[in-house]
């Protein structure tokens, strides 16, 4: 299935990008036109709230054959297939370590407004500093600014956009990217084993060592005076495998879709939450469900996240698992290249779930 042509991207966004930290710090009362939802997307506030499932890591893994880990690889099969996320707790990763994440990109987004537009990205070049996601020319936007890197393949990371502010930004980055990507190279194991594939199929269906990609959006949510009529990061599933979650830890805003209903995430503190992805889905033949997801905005305080996220490599192509086809259960997903949906996703924009559907029904094209 050839998407290249069909899904290339633009080198320059459709209108100019104004930053939603300018508006926000320049007091803006009321939500410029561009930025309103359609009545059907907008949030209903405040939400009801939702108890996300657990896995605790630690118990899980230190021995795959102890009753823990099997109780806690049944509580990862039921999160993935009937939630589409979940919270890991005992994973390993030093609450310094976060906390010097949050406090270095807090930093950067403090900068001068100048200062921060100097990294800025573009549809065909993501990395850098952006405001928006989808190049359709007058989508309405998201009220929410990013900061988009590659961590892996250490090839794609050398091409980021570094700020020269802070100073130790990167280091800090990088060192917060090698203890996510550990995280993950445990979660894909569990993963596979709670989908009843060995141990490291996924591992190898991503590309193993030399092929796994990573990459990491900072967002940051200024100050909204109408919440209620826009959104943070408009309704979608991931494109990728998964992704690991540093939730605000002053301000809630994510939620997950249930139905028809949209619920608020407590996050548990010194936890991530880990989304289900495109990927993974497809792997599992709609075993495992990618879950849509969104942020509100808040008109009391702005929102820092750190979004994580552990996707094949780019050429390979992706299906599902021949173990989990039958002709009970026939393969729903003809394989593709993961590069080129991730360009049919981001040419699309965010819009649910409707670039898994479409590639679904075959009409990627």
């Amino acid at each position: 299935m050839d998407t290249t042509a069909s899904c290339s991207l633009p080198d320059a966004w459709p209108e100019p990008v104004v930053p939603v930290q300018s508006l926000s710090e320049a007091g803006v009362s009321a939500v410029p036109p561009q930025y309103i939802k359609p009545p059907q997307d907008r949030p209903v506030l405040p939400a009801p709230s939702l108890d996300v499932p657990t896995v605790d890591v630690a118990r899980a893994f230190l021995n795959l054959n102890s009753g823990a880990a099997a109780e806690q690889l049944k509580n990862l099969a039921e999160a993935c297939s009937k939630h589409g996320f979940f919270q890991v707790v005992n994973h390993g990763v030093e609450a310094s370590t976060v906390e010097r994440m949050r406090d270095a990109w807090r930093s950067f987004f403090a900068l001068e407004m100048e200062e921060k537009k100097a990294c800025s990205n573009s549809p065909a070049a993501p990395e850098g500093y952006g405001s928006r996601a989808g190049v359709e020319k007058g989508a309405p936007l998201d009220w929410g600014d990013y900061y988009f890197l590659n961590i892996l393949p250490s090839e794609i990371k050398r091409r980021n956009k570094w700020p020269k502010s802070p100073h130790d930004l990167r280091e800090i980055t990088e060192d917060y990217g090698r203890d996510l990507m550990n995280l993950c190279e445990v979660l894909l194991k569990a993963i596979s084993l709670s989908l009843g594939l060995g141990e490291n199929q996924l591992h190898a269906a991503f590309g193993s060592d030399d092929g796994i990609a990573a990459c990491m959006r900072v967002n940051y949510y200024p100050k909204c005076p109408q919440p209620e009529l826009t959104l943070g990061i408009s309704s979608h599933s991931d494109a990728g495998g998964f992704t690991v979650l540093l939730a605000d830890d002053r301000v809630k805003g994510t939620q997950v879709r249930k139905g028809d209903t949209w619920y608020t995430v407590q996050p548990i503190p010194n936890a991530f939450l880990v989304n289900v992805g495109d990927q993974i889905q497809i792997i599992s033949n709609d075993k495992y469900k990618s879950v849509e997801h969104r942020a509100v905005a808040s008109s009391d305080d702005a929102r820092f996240t750190v979004a994580f996220f552990c996707n094949p490599s780019g050429n390979l192509p992706i299906g599902p698992a021949a173990q989990l086809v039958s002709s009970q259960s026939p393969a729903l997903y003809t394989p593709i290249v993961f590069d080129e949906y991730r360009r049919f996703s981001r040419r699309r924009g965010l819009k649910g779930k409707s670039q898994l559907e479409a590639m679904k029904n075959s009409k990627v094209h």
